[in-house]
């Protein structure tokens, strides 16, 4: 494996680590204050409100300028962020640090950018997605763990030790990563009109093409974040398992993650079937794991974090992989930013719903995200439909020639 790829993938681990981190030790820590669920879920919203308008906006710089430089900012954006949060004395201080890491939040869509540059046919393409992907399930196999560990010992510790795994990160990419982007000088001349926060958003909107993919990835964006904002809150009211217990089992949810991507999706899930019909039954699966986890049973919580696994780990890569092997080359970045842009327009609007729902009816958010996990398949399977349709109607008839 190159240099430029293991750079990479270190990168996003590092990344992800800090998100897994926050999971299982951020409630606790954040509850220490005198705070309520609304409040520490809009923690989480605060984080993904900056990089909802930071990310497009580092996609088309990364386009024109490149993937390195762009990195470079992301990572020790990540560092003052975690430093001040480390730091906090107030609950503005956590806010502030929160805000200073989302305001250059383009490690992961960067590097997913990088990625696909160095890919030479789709395959490899969506191999080295799958590589990003399962980085990403080591992450949360690592940062739970750390988080419910440090976290157990010292309230500080775990974002003290995400401070300097991102110190030590940016300095890894200032000397052993190059520049990966090759048609940069191909950037268009009106780039400074596309650096408009709102723009890659409105022209997703305009591309009929890939509407119903930014749709879908919406709406599996909201889910998730739900998911991820009030499940160390529901651990503990349900099932009363406290912090380490928690990073523990977001550890084996991230082990799963891993083992899914890294060797699953090639030697199992695209040699067996097809990405589009991977993509409509993994949603109705992920509609079936979120209504399990309303129920306070630990058989049907195990069940749902099984079939959330299998979902989500699959989903991820292939939706991205669609993504990039849609857009033209000189636009990649441009289009990753956008699908992270709305991640993170859903890691906005699913913490700022989870909490209130959370404090109505526990599980009032998992019966909210199987039904936008309806909704989705229903998206897919209607677009497929409409495919299927169209291909028949542009079939030419054939003429029967008798001698």
């Amino acid at each position: 494996m190159s240099k430029e790829k293991i750079t990479l993938l270190i990168t996003a681990l590092v990344d992800v680590i800090g998100i897994g981190i926050v999971i299982p030790s951020l409630p606790s820590y954040v509850l220490n204050f005198g705070v309520t669920p609304a409040i520490l879920t809009l923690l989480f919203a605060v984080f993904s409100f900056c990089a909802f308008f930071s990310t497009p906006v580092l996609g088309v710089l990364s386009d024109r300028y490149g993937r390195r430089p762009i990195l470079l900012i992301s990572i020790f954006s990540s560092a003052v962020g975690w430093l001040i949060f480390s730091l906090a004395p107030t609950m503005i201080w956590l806010f502030i640090g929160r805000i200073v890491d989302g305001l250059a939040a383009g490690n992961i869509s960067t590097a997913h950018s990088a990625m696909t540059d160095l890919a030479k046919t789709p395959q490899e393409r969506t191999h080295n997605l799958g590589l990003m992907g399962a980085v990403f399930g080591i992450g949360f196999i690592i940062g739970p763990a750390i988080g419910g560990l440090l976290g157990a010992a010292h309230p500080h510790a775990p974002f003290w030790f995400a401070f300097a795994l991102s110190t030590i990160n940016l300095i890894s990419v200032y000397f052993f990563f190059p520049e990966t982007n090759q048609t940069k000088n191909l950037a268009t001349n009106n780039w400074r009109q596309q650096i408009q926060p709102l723009r890659p958003l409105i022209k997703a909107w305009q591309n009929q093409q890939l509407k119903p993919l930014f749709s879908i990835w919406f709406l599996f964006s909201v889910a998730i974040a739900i998911q991820q904002s009030i499940m160390a809150l529901y651990l503990l009211k349900i099932f009363n398992i406290g912090t380490a217990g928690t990073g523990w089992i977001m550890a084996g949810v991230g082990l799963g993650i891993a083992l899914n991507q890294g060797i699953g999706l090639k030697h199992f899930w695209l040699k067996y079937f097809s990405e589009p019909t991977l993509q409509l039954w993994l949603f109705l699966a992920m509609a079936v794991a979120f209504f399990l986890f309303s129920w306070p049973l630990l058989i049907t919580l195990a069940l749902a974090m099984i079939l959330n696994v299998f979902g989500q780990s699959v989903l991820r890569v292939i939706l991205t992989s669609q993504a990039a092997g849609t857009a033209p080359l000189n636009q990649r970045g441009e289009v990753m930013g956008v699908m992270s842009s709305i991640m993170s327009l859903g890691m906005i609007v699913g913490p700022l719903i989870s909490g209130q729902l959370f404090s109505l009816k526990t599980a009032a958010p998992f019966w909210l995200t199987t039904f936008l996990m309806l909704i989705a398949f229903g998206i897919v399977f209607f677009r497929r439909q409409k495919m299927s349709e169209l291909q028949v109607a542009e079939t030419p008839e054939t003429n029967t020639i008798i001698d």
